[in-house]
């Protein structure tokens, strides 16, 4: 038994199901010398710090239609920051049928729906490969919700918000509420893949791979850019500047990373 967008199915109480959408992804630089990587580091500090990384949180709790209880936020050093919002439920009675639609949301808009018990939280990681120039960006999204509606409406948004290489999304329906038999619902809405809360064209500049179990409501997505040119990787110059020799090996080691991510495992480092 489930309920359904009108929830014909009357509760005991709250909806207590929580639903966890883990968003990470990762952005690669190729910094060859010590100067470029510190300008990297440096350049994702003020695109990512912690100020502008609570407006986009905020932006996702006005997706989902939370109001904000608490902030918390800090930028770290050397690098990094993190940003934690507590949020309780929205301020109207009825949640739009479109919340329950298994497709993407809004970027961003005005879903909403009553939610409580909740937070969003990010933090990111900056760091190098001490020999191979490659500088790679990580940030973690976490958004957990109580109520009607899923976090997946902010993962359209989450995706925009990022320059994005590699993902890695994870969705779980955890706990039960109960009917007024005391009958448990362990979820109450239609899924089979996260990949039908991301709109076509940005499912076309990905490779994806799906790992679902859907007996415990468990969903996995992994997502890895296609298209690849080499001028998006180099910091401060352009392919231009180096030899066709010099393009094919950094090509190779940017890659190599990106596939490493991907498969979540150290790959053989020959030419």
């Amino acid at each position: 038994m489930k309920l359904d967008p009108k929830q014909v199915v009357e509760l005991h109480g709250f909806n207590n199901l929580t639903k966890s959408l883990s968003f990470n992804m990762y952005d690669i630089c190729y910094t060859q010398t010590e100067k470029e990587r510190e300008a990297y580091l440096q350049y994702i500090d003020d695109q990512y710090n912690a100020e502008k990384l609570t407006n986009i949180l905020s932006n996702v709790t006005e997706i989902i239609g939370a109001n904000i209880l608490n902030v918390a936020k800090q930028d770290y050093v050397p690098q990094g920051a993190s940003v934690t919002i507590l949020v309780s439920e929205g301020p109207v009675d009825e949640s739009p049928d479109e919340a329950f639609e298994e497709s993407p949301g809004p970027i961003p808009g005005s879903v909403v729906a009553q939610l409580d018990k909740s937070h969003i939280t990010v933090h990111t990681y900056p760091e190098s490969h001490p020999d191979e120039g490659i500088s790679t960006f990580r940030a973690d999204i976490d958004v957990s919700t109580c109520g009607e509606i899923s976090p997946l409406k902010a993962l359209n948004y989450l995706i925009h918000s990022f320059e994005t290489d590699v993902m890695t999304i994870d969705y779980k329906v955890r706990g039960f509420t109960r009917d007024v038999t005391g009958h448990k619902l362990f979820i109450d809405h239609d899924i089979n893949s996260i990949q039908n809360y991301i709109p076509d064209e940005v499912q076309s500049f990905y490779e994806m791979i799906d790992v679902n179990v859907y007996q415990e409501n468990i969903f996995h997505t992994k997502c890895k850019l296609k298209k690849f040119d080499l001028d998006n990787y180099l910091f401060g110059y352009s392919k231009e500047k180096l030899t066709q020799e010099e393009q094919e090996i950094i090509t190779k080691k940017l890659k190599l990373e990106m596939d490493e991510i991907f498969y979540g495992k150290n790959m053989t480092n020959g030419w």
